[in-house]
């Protein structure tokens, strides 16, 4: 499977001259060579579809398709390719504009696919990231995640980035039902909708790309003392149940979708957000959330006790 699989891989830009070309290199330099790349340009006003076209004159428009995005922001820009009935591969990769990919980096993926070999499933690849800054310095690892992976981590965490997903048609089958839906991320989105309708998600302990770090960057990496006062904050701020609302909507949205099971732990989610706070603790239990990290089950509990989940 390994060597014959294609890979349509689905990229957003957006203002992405200063490290697109870098990207597109590691791109070509993949150990596997069946692959395709699509990129969907959210309104760049730099040289990033100049770069992008140079690549498409070298490659090939059979290589490299080139769109123009709907202009509502990077979720919308990747769910767009990622609901597109009309993009058809065996496996599907997301890749960011300025990131560097290791260069087994969907070789590694496939043969997670190849040795679960139920195609039958919706399946998604995640992992690590290795950290690097502007000029490709290594500035360590993303965290490492060892509980399991589950809808009821779905609903309170974003497990991986989308830089590092890859996933099979049945995801993307999940994906084109749900149709656009309005949440928080394209990444977090895949999580939930995988785990919910009952498919299988695996988290590479170990990183296939460099994930860059730098102002321009619209998502940054979710390490360090820094990003664990933002998970605080954004718990009184309001902003992690603002995540969960948007996110909840959807889920209601495409609820015939998802497992028994999960639907049951959906309808207990929504009772939990809106309950008293005895029956929150209580319902916290039932519903069995739960975060990676004992900082992020802090923040957890935290925002059941002051009602901001």
């Amino acid at each position: 499977m390994t060597h014959s699989s294609t890979v349509c891989i689905l990229m957003g830009t957006y203002n992405g001259q200063a490290f697109l070309a870098e990207q597109l290199l590691s791109i070509e330099n993949q150990s596997h060579k069946d692959w395709r790349l699509v990129i969907s340009d959210d309104g760049s006003t730099d040289d990033t579809l100049a770069i992008a076209k140079t690549f498409q004159e070298k490659w090939g428009k059979d290589r490299i398709e080139i769109r123009l995005g709907p202009k509502q922001g990077f979720c919308k820009n990747f769910l767009n390719l990622a609901c597109d009935s009309t993009i058809k591969a065996d496996f599907y990769a997301f890749a960011d504009q300025d990131d560097i990919w290791m260069v087994d980096k969907l070789s590694i993926a496939l043969a997670y696919f190849n040795a679960a070999n139920h195609t039958e499933l919706p399946r998604a690849y995640c992992g690590r990231t290795q950290l690097v800054d502007e000029n490709s310095k290594l500035l360590g690892r993303s965290p490492l995640f060892s509980l399991p992976l589950s809808f009821r981590n779905a609903l309170v965490q974003s497990i991986a980035g989308g830089n590092t997903m890859i996933f099979n048609q049945m995801a993307k089958n999940l994906l084109e039902k749900s149709g656009l839906q309005q949440v928080v991320s394209h990444d977090w989105w895949v999580y939930l909708l995988v785990k919910g309708a009952g498919g299988s998600v695996y988290y590479d302990p170990e990183p296939t790309i460099l994930y860059r770090q730098h102002d321009g960057a619209l998502v940054g990496s979710n390490n360090g003392f820094r990003a664990k006062i933002d998970r605080v904050s954004y718990v009184f701020s309001g902003r992690f149940k603002t995540w969960n609302t948007i996110n909840y909507q959807a889920l209601v949205n495409i609820k015939h979708l998802l497992s028994k099971d999960n639907q049951d732990i959906l309808t207990t989610f929504g009772v939990f957000r809106g309950a008293r706070l005895k029956d929150r603790i209580r319902l916290l239990e039932v519903c069995g959330l739960y975060r990676q990290t004992w900082p992020g089950t802090f923040s957890l509990w935290l925002a059941t006790i002051i009602n901001k989940i």
